[in-house]
């Protein structure tokens, strides 16, 4: 019998990008937005026209780092800091893990079913434009 999980759709990745760069659009900085889906793969990604190309990756490392580890990066980044428990980690996965805020696990019904990242502002800004992201579901 085939196994079957909850994971977000090219459907959630489409409105999750739209309200990201919305939000985006209302700060006033073009974004660069990734979304994967549970398995950490991308299913949706936008650059916003002038957005940073050097964030493209990290947008998408971010959301990808998020559904690895299912803890938000910036969560992550307060807990890699020199003496403290995951100190280092951001040397695994072949360098790919991000630890600074902008990428946060998506959850529903209890289960992470992939997440997003946002890469271009402030970590702050980051956040906020990630967050606007997941709240359109």
């Amino acid at each position: 019998m085939p196994r079957s999980c909850e994971t977000l759709t090219l459907e959630d990745a489409k409105r999750m990008l739209s309200a990201g760069e919305a939000r985006a659009t209302m700060l006033g900085i073009p974004y660069n937005i990734a979304v994967v889906d549970v398995g950490a793969h991308l299913i949706g990604f936008v650059r916003q026209d002038g957005a940073l190309i050097g964030c493209i990756e990290l947008a998408i490392d971010k959301a990808v780092t998020a559904r690895f580890f299912d803890k938000t990066t910036s969560f992550l980044a307060s807990l890699s800091q020199s003496g403290k428990p995951l100190f280092g980690i951001q040397d695994s996965n072949a360098g790919k893990v991000v630890i600074f805020g902008g990428g946060i696990p998506v959850v529903r019904d209890g289960n992470v079913i992939g997440a997003v990242g946002a890469s271009a502002g402030t970590v702050e800004q980051d956040i906020e434009v990630a967050e606007a992201a997941i709240a359109a579901l």
